[in-house]
């Protein structure tokens, strides 16, 4: 657990306060303040995959072709809290909470769709588990919306009665309009009303009519104007309508109540689905919040990885500190002076802390208003962040462990009310704490026993430190005290670092230094703010008398770190043009890879396609292919001349070496050194290889998958010279002499004969002209299958059995045409 002080110390609420203002319900906001670090490791990591699968989901099109978005939506907690509460005792229902109720399950349900796609369960499981937590209330959404009109009126389809109750009501207010028309021009009225339209007075059908006439016409007076010029009169006439008026509204508003009544009965019923519903709407709302502070914190939420890893933490920023930032870039914004107003001085100075595996403490040393302080409040909010399943700024390949308990040393801790001193109640927080902490534990302690005597102080803080590590526990301490500075150099299981500082302008640089320790340079910050030059003599010359002055060995090792960690940072970036670079021109040549071969193959298709059509002969085709290839060759020839493995200067049977054109490893079982090449055995495929194909062989290359009939036109890249998908095509005239092998000994026919088709075609492509058929003996089924397959295979020229020292009967010589 992170107790509250220590919440407090780190500022969390700050967090939660800002979260909730980027929710855009009240419900979600409710959820964004009470948002508190996670009691169990395995809620952090389902949280942290719930975010990452939102925002996949967020960014997703649904099937209707556009991303749902969530708007805002009504509280109903009040009023679902209500209808719990009033299960024993029936309460009345309220039109404008079931509208309110009405957009929730609306809007639930079309989120539970957009989130139920079919490849949901792959994309994101753990948010559709979310969703599916419980069943949504059906009938209830379904009688809303069939009830409820969207500006929150009752439809007419309510009930088949309320439809002929309203009917009748305007049946009967045109039959009024119609009679009150036809009245006033027989009895020339015109001139009395003040208006020559009627109007509602207390529910009843009336007249405006002037007040100098009331007494002409026989009627009802039902009120006056503001100004008395006019009263609202009911003539005799329209006395009984106005009856039935009234009889039809009682009725109406009867109806309605039934109807309200109805879906309060299915509220009872669904209850626990429409909950399900406003909580579903709720954690969205808050993991979209989530998602917009990641975008101010440039943050993503950080795997939680075994203690003996370590803490990881890269260009980590404090998260209040880039906040700030956002606010103040965002406030010169609105008020159209961002070129005038003053910005930021700088950005937020990202950290590197890092504890490596075995190390569990880092003493972190250096001047006043130097970052010491940030640096532990950068951890400990991140560590909350983090543990609330919160994203955090800090760069890829950050990690932390799991953190079980946090305990923060941060600050003026001292109380008059409780009459303690900083250093009292420092030590009174540590002695609670100190039967919790473990190795899944970290406390930071910023200055831990400043507020005493120095001597007993830095003792103090050693043994702590000492006890600490035997607890195997994560501490973090701030200190400037020199024997906690030797301490960090030689305790095992401990690391220094120290806060940088310009030599020159003697400002601190805000960054972090390991394995070594810094000065405080407290008279450089009294004399930066304004101390008296006489004081700081005074300093000075009584440091040198007490033989304690070490500052100018720490500038000096100051000096060399910083100038160490700019030449770090200048690596890097020198690291990511080249990573840049590299990437692009990988990219270049893949998309000019594609195009060839894409190119090509189009061209072989067409070939193909021409010769099995009969619009050309075998021979043209296969002169067409050889130009073809010939037009490649030189291209070929020129990668193969820029490969970077070395050729073999010997070569000798039993080596082991690459085919360029086959991208294939190989072993070398005979060498024609006449004839300039070699016998290769390449995982069973064996052929006569060309020495200037061969390179010494660099990383392992994929072999044939163990069941699978081997072909070396299997696995082979596509090259520029490759005529079709799958197949490799050596130069024009190359394949002359050269033969291929297929084996598929041990599979079905069916599978057998499609292996042999697809080999057939690629070797005609690629324009050998002798193959080898391994089918084995066996029963003699699988060769009979394979001889018949051939007589219809219209380039195949001939075939043959092997001779007896090649295989016999278990093979098959095939010569193309």
């Amino acid at each position: 657990m992170i107790h509250a002080r220590t919440l407090q110390a780190l500022e969390y609420h700050h967090i939660t306060d800002h979260l909730a203002s980027l929710c855009i319900s009240g419900v979600g906001r409710e959820r964004a303040l009470g948002l508190t670090p996670f009691a169990e490791a395995e809620d952090v990591n389902l949280a942290a995959r719930i975010y990452e699968e939102a925002a996949d989901w967020s960014s997703r099109p649904a099937i209707g072709g556009a991303v749902f978005a969530l708007n805002a939506f009504p509280d109903v907690s009040g009023f679902l809290h209500a209808a719990q509460a009033s299960r024993a005792h029936a309460f009345q229902p309220d039109l404008d909470a079931f509208w309110a109720l009405r957009e929730v399950l609306s809007m639930a349900r079309d989120a539970h769709a957009s989130i139920a796609a079919p490849d949901a369960a792959k994309q994101w499981p753990h948010l559709l588990a979310m969703a599916d937590g419980t069943p949504l209330p059906v009938q209830l959404t379904a009688a809303l919306l069939r009830c409820i009109s969207d500006d929150g009126l009752m439809k007419d389809e309510s009930s088949p009665e309320l439809y002929r109750l309203r009917g009748e009501l305007r049946r009967l207010h045109q039959s009024c309009m119609g009679k009150v028309k036809d009245y006033a021009l027989q009895y020339n009225m015109l001139a009395y009303l003040q208006d020559e339209f009627m109007t509602l007075s207390s529910d009843r059908y009336v007249l405006p009519l002037k007040a100098n006439f009331k007494g002409r016409m026989q009627g009802i007076i039902h009120d006056w104007s503001q100004t008395g010029e006019t009263c609202y009169f009911e003539p005799m006439f329209l006395v009984e309508i106005n009856n039935r008026l009234q009889e039809l509204k009682r009725e109406e508003r009867e109806e309605e109540r039934k109807i309200l009544l109805y879906m309060r009965g299915l509220l009872e019923a669904e209850l626990p689905g429409a909950q399900a519903a406003l909580e579903l709407l709720a954690q969205l709302d808050l993991l979209q919040a989530k998602r917009r502070l990641a975008a101010l914190l440039d943050g993503r939420c950080l795997p939680l990885t075994p203690v003996t890893e370590g803490i990881q933490l890269l260009e980590a920023r404090h998260p209040l500190l880039v906040l700030n930032r956002a606010k103040a870039a965002k406030a010169a914004d609105s008020a159209h002076t961002a070129k005038s107003a003053a910005k930021p001085s700088s950005t937020v100075r990202p950290l590197d802390i890092i504890l490596r595996p075995g190390e569990r403490a880092l003493v972190i040393t250096g001047g006043n208003a130097g970052g010491k302080t940030v640096c532990l409040k950068t951890l400990g909010l991140i560590a909350a962040m983090t543990l609330s399943g919160l994203p955090v700024p800090a760069g890829a390949g950050s990690h932390l462990p799991w953190f079980s308990r946090m305990d923060a040393f941060i600050g003026d801790e001292q109380s008059l009310a409780d009459n303690v001193s900083t250093f009292t109640a420092q030590i009174e927080h540590l002695g609670k704490a100190w039967k919790h902490l473990d190795g899944s534990g970290i406390v930071l302690l910023d200055e831990f026993g400043a507020g005493t005597d120095p001597a007993q102080g830095a003792a103090l803080a050693q043994a702590v430190l000492d006890e600490l590590l035997d607890k195997h526990t994560f501490v973090l301490a701030a200190t400037h005290f020199p024997a906690l500075k030797s301490y960090a150099l030689t305790k095992e299981g401990a690391r220094a670092a120290s806060m940088l500082f310009d030599s020159q302008s003697k400002k601190p640089l805000f960054k972090l230094a390991y394995d070594q320790v810094g000065a405080s340079q407290a008279l450089d910050v009294a004399r930066e703010h304004g101390l008296p030059e006489s004081i700081i003599r005074r300093a000075e010359h009584y440091l040198l008398q007490d033989g304690q002055d070490a500052t100018t060995l720490l500038a000096r090792l100051n000096d060399l770190a910083a100038n160490r960690e700019e030449e770090l940072v200048l690596l890097k970036q020198e690291q990511e043009k080249a990573r840049t670079v590299a990437k692009h021109e990988r990219e270049k040549l893949e998309k000019e890879r594609m195009r060839l071969h894409d190119e090509v193959r189009a061209q072989a298709t067409e070939l193909m396609r021409a010769w099995k059509e009969g619009r050309t002969t075998h021979k043209q085709a296969l002169k067409e292919m050889s130009r073809l290839r010939a037009s490649l060759a030189t291209d070929n020839d020129s990668e193969q001349n820029e490969s970077i493995l070395p050729s073999p200067k010997n070569f000798a049977v039993g080596q082991q070496v690459l085919h360029t054109i086959f991208n294939k490893r190989g072993v070398i079982t005979d060498v024609d050194e006449r004839k300039s090449r070699v016998r290769l055995d390449m995982n069973g495929v064996n052929l006569w290889a060309d020495m200037k194909a061969l390179r010494l062989p660099g990383q392992q290359t994929a072999q044939n998958a163990p069941g699978k009939p081997s072909s070396i036109l299997d696995g082979a890249p596509r090259q520029a010279a490759t005529p079709t998908s799958g197949g490799s095509a050596r130069p024009a005239g190359a394949a002359d002499g050269a033969s291929l092998r297929l084996d598929i000994r041990g599979h079905r026919a069916d599978v057998a004969l499609a292996e042999l088709e697809r080999f057939m075609d690629k070797t005609l492509l690629a324009g050998f002209r002798e193959v080898e058929v391994v089918h084995g003996r066996g029963t003699g089924a699988l060769r009979k299958q394979v001889h018949e397959f051939l007589r219809a295979f219209p380039a195949v020229e001939k075939f043959s059995l092997a001779p007896e020292d090649q295989g016999g009967d278990g093979m098959t010589i095939v010569t193309l045409r």
